[in-house]
């Protein structure tokens, strides 16, 4: 039965104690069905939930705990647009996983006219030092029938925003491909394209209201000298530093000495360790489990997680120890795409969750909402 472990949750959550769900019965989805979607709940609990407030949240810039503070609200359930208005699964049954090419000023735009409090996207840089927007550690093209792979931190900025839809008109791209998780090359074919991007774009033509959760993207399969990672994240921060004016920010990484190091440059934003929690198992052991994470938060005064959801649906007993810990729980993954799978969490006490199908998981939280009762007198 559809979301049997969600459902389970949801009635586990409203007891004193949770307990671990199988992970057998968490489905792994690509897409949530139609019928999830709009299913309508009966609670007699309302789905709290506000926007950031960016003039709040930059007038404790100074004072970074008490921007997570904010966040850990009971009155303020935050939703986060994944690489925008939602990541590209090219080979999903799902159209509105290829609406808008991910990662790019539409997306982020798009996401933009639905009531989110963050984007979530993807930074690296370049050869020539320059921040862009792009998730894949490789960026894939084809010529004559051949496919070409680059490493994106090896190509000058001109020569990745080379890569696909041009801006200029008249101009055509190099085409854009890319590989699907078994290993088949596919175009990057989307119903709304969009042009590449980099960070200073991204600062200069989004709406300055929405809040940035910037990945601070790194090969999982690298090693990383702390000189090579200390001029990767200077380099961010200049941008950041130079654009961001009131704009509410969070930083995050899978690399725990990224994140470790950019809290030590700043002071300003919050940081977030993200993990896979254990779903995926890595050589460096603080990426393997909640426990690992909580730890790294701690030892290097980061401001809270970002978990995969199915982690946390394992082990539910984590979200106290979180808690008890002063940090915040965010959580990201294809569960998050169902409004029920959000539902359980947010009566587990976790502080949002990122999400693809921006429009679907907004209006079922607001469909949640009741005003409050002296709204009219904002």
């Amino acid at each position: 039965m559809f979301l049997k472990a969600v459902h389970l949750l949801i009635l586990l959550s409203r007891t004193t104690s949770l307990k671990a769900v199988h992970i057998s019965d968490v489905p792994s989805l690509d897409y949530a069905p139609a019928a999830a979607i709009s299913r309508c709940f009966s609670s007699s609990t309302p789905f709290p939930r506000g926007r950031m407030d960016v003039r709040s949240v930059k007038s404790v810039a100074a004072n970074v705990r008490m921007a997570a503070a904010t966040m850990s609200r009971a009155d303020n359930f935050v939703v986060i647009g994944h690489r925008g208005h939602g990541m590209n699964l090219l080979c999903s049954p799902d159209p509105r996983m290829r609406s808008f090419m991910e990662n790019t000023i539409l997306s982020f735009n798009s996401a933009a006219n639905h009531p989110l409090d963050f984007i979530e996207f993807d930074v690296q840089v370049t050869r020539d030092d320059c921040p862009i927007i792009f998730h894949d550690d490789i960026i894939l093209s084809a010529d004559n029938g051949k496919v070409y792979e680059k490493r994106v931190t090896e190509l000058t900025s001109q020569e990745f925003l080379s890569y696909g839809m041009q801006r200029e008109p008249g101009k055509v791209g190099k085409s854009l491909l890319r590989k699907t998780r078994d290993g088949k090359v596919v175009n990057w074919d989307v119903e709304k394209n969009d042009a590449l991007c980099t960070l200073q774009e991204a600062f200069q033509k989004v709406k300055p209201s929405l809040g940035f959760n910037i990945e601070l993207k790194f090969d999982d399969c690298a090693a990383y000298q702390e000189e090579h990672l200390l001029r990767v994240l200077q380099t961010i921060m200049k941008v950041v530093s130079s654009y961001a004016d009131r704009r509410p920010i969070i930083f995050s990484s899978f690399h725990p000495d990224a994140a470790i190091l950019t809290r030590k440059l700043q002071r300003d934003y919050p940081v977030f360790f993200l993990t896979d929690g254990g779903t995926r198992i890595f050589r460096d052991t603080r990426r393997n489990s909640l426990e690992e994470a909580i730890k790294v938060c701690i030892g290097g005064g980061l401001q809270g997680i970002v978990s995969e959801v199915t982690a946390v649906y394992r082990n539910p007993g984590a979200v106290s120890k979180i808690k008890e810990s002063n940090l915040s729980l965010l959580t990201y993954g294809n569960l998050n795409n169902d409004p029920e799978a959000v539902y359980a969490q947010h009566r587990m006490g976790i502080n949002g969750v990122i999400v693809d199908l921006v429009r679907e998981i907004t209006e079922a939280v607001a469909g949640l909402i009741k005003p409050p009762k002296d709204a009219d007198s904002y």
